[in-house]
């Protein structure tokens, strides 16, 4: 009658075993096969020039590209382990694919679109400053705030004579590396830094805007870069110190934000949550146009830790804005870091701008502000490597994007809000400093 022997083996997805093994590899919880097909999908959309020029084809475009190369990045020894990992990967593979033309224009213009002009960088970041300050400690979270801002503040005064006295070193001058690297790389980014900066610039020298900001712009670049790899070190050297709070920014006994367990999703919350992160913002928005001398983030920031700190808010409240950041940031962070290397991170310009003193200034602004940190930190009673990342690096990097880029380096999002409250108000305080010297130093 033959061999009678059964076939015991189960069914595998497709009826191959070999698609069960690719699809046991994960990108971001999604499996390799089905990632693939929507990779494929991705290039014929950009090669037919079919992609949707909305938020449809960015979002498709920005995701696919963000988890695959941070998956890359985070196992690449060098990059793992020296680099940034897979938050650097991520920002030099996108941009070099922009700027070799391999992503064509039209895509790195919809993806820009989506993450600038379309604003979910303002939704991305909201929801994270909501997210990370509810899930903080209340009666923490002034005290840290108090300590923190000096840090920053007095390690931005102390870089940027730093780095003036490197200048007369090297030999171009202390008005120059301030004018053109030093308060550049703390102006606070592009849109709310170096674009009103090139206007107080225009203003005082008699020439173009445009023309100055071409020559601001090479040094934010190369810093926020320089500030997101030594982020990234700083966490990795530093994993066994004492001076290493984990993720949490005040010395105490006290649980704070990284040892908080996360709020179990709910379906409604969440849309809850992003009904709350948006009118948080709007409120911010109002606020600012009363006063616009502050940012709209730092009224944000002020008012969600005065609901914090007060306990104004139902806890149900709090944990829907904890479940819409945690959906934001688990799902988007790896597609922000793409749009931050397809439309900031031109390469083209960054090389035409490297000189050796150009690099021995924005590393020495990185060396410094680093030193400075973390000794005013450790000072005011801060962990020195959370005051390194905030209050130091933070304020060398490219606003928002940049902000995220580095704390997603160092694994220490729980601090946004930290960075953007030092980043923003910092930065506004660099365009008064500006406004006032700028005519005694040219």
């Amino acid at each position: 009658m033959g061999n009678n022997k059964q076939d015991n083996t189960q069914p595998t997805p497709g009826g191959q075993p070999w698609l069960k093994k690719l699809d046991a590899i994960k990108i971001s919880g999604i499996g390799l096969v089905a990632y693939i097909i929507m990779a494929i999908l991705l290039i014929i959309a950009i090669r037919s020039h079919t992609l949707p020029d909305n938020m449809i084809g960015a979002i498709l475009t920005l995701v696919i590209m963000g988890h695959l190369f941070y998956f890359i990045g985070a196992k690449l020894p060098i990059f793992r382990t020296y680099l940034g990992g897979g938050s650097v990967f991520t920002i030099i593979m996108a941009a070099i694919l922009a700027t070799t033309g391999v992503i064509p224009h039209e895509v790195v213009k919809t993806a820009s679109g989506f993450i600038n002009t379309a604003d979910f960088l303002d939704l991305y970041i909201v929801s994270l400053i909501g997210s990370s300050i509810f899930r903080m400690d209340r009666s923490l979270i002034l005290k840290a705030a108090v300590r923190f801002l000096p840090v920053a503040f007095l390690s931005m005064a102390i870089t940027f004579f730093g780095v003036g006295l490197v200048g007369m070193l090297i030999g171009v001058g202390f008005n120059h590396a301030v004018l053109y690297i030093g308060m550049p790389i703390m102006a606070g980014g592009v849109g709310a830094g170096i674009v009103p900066l090139s206007g107080i610039y225009a203003h005082a020298f008699g020439q173009p805007a445009k023309m100055i900001l071409s020559q601001l712009f090479p040094a934010v670049i190369f810093g926020n870069l320089l500030a997101i790899i030594s982020a990234g070190l700083v966490s990795r050297i530093f994993m066994n110190s004492k001076g290493n709070g984990h993720g949490q920014l005040l010395k105490t006994n006290t649980t704070t934000a990284a040892e908080t367990t996360d709020v179990p999703l709910d379906y409604m919350q969440i849309g809850v949550g992003m009904t709350m992160s948006v009118a948080f913002f709007v409120f911010g928005t109002m606020l600012n146009k009363l006063v616009p001398q502050v940012n709209a983030y730092a009224f944000v920031i002020l008012t969600i830790v005065l609901l914090k700190s007060m306990g104004l808010l139902p806890k149900y409240y709090e944990d829907s804005v904890i479940m819409f950041g945690q959906l934001v940031v688990k799902n988007m962070t790896h597609a922000l870091l793409a749009g931050v290397g397809l439309s900031l991170l031109n390469m083209k310009l960054l090389m035409a701008a490297l000189s050796w003193q150009f690099v021995v200034l924005c590393v020495s602004s990185i060396i410094i502000i680093s030193l400075a940190s973390a000794a005013l930190g450790k000072l005011f009673g801060l962990y020195p490597v959370e005051s390194v990342i905030t209050a130091g690096l933070a304020n060398n990097s490219m606003g928002g994007t940049g902000n995220v880029a580095v704390l997603a380096a160092s694994d220490r999002m729980n601090l946004i809000a930290f960075a953007q409250m030092g980043n923003r108000i910092g930065g506004a305080l660099m365009l008064v400093v500006a406004g006032i010297l700028v005519s005694f130093m040219h």
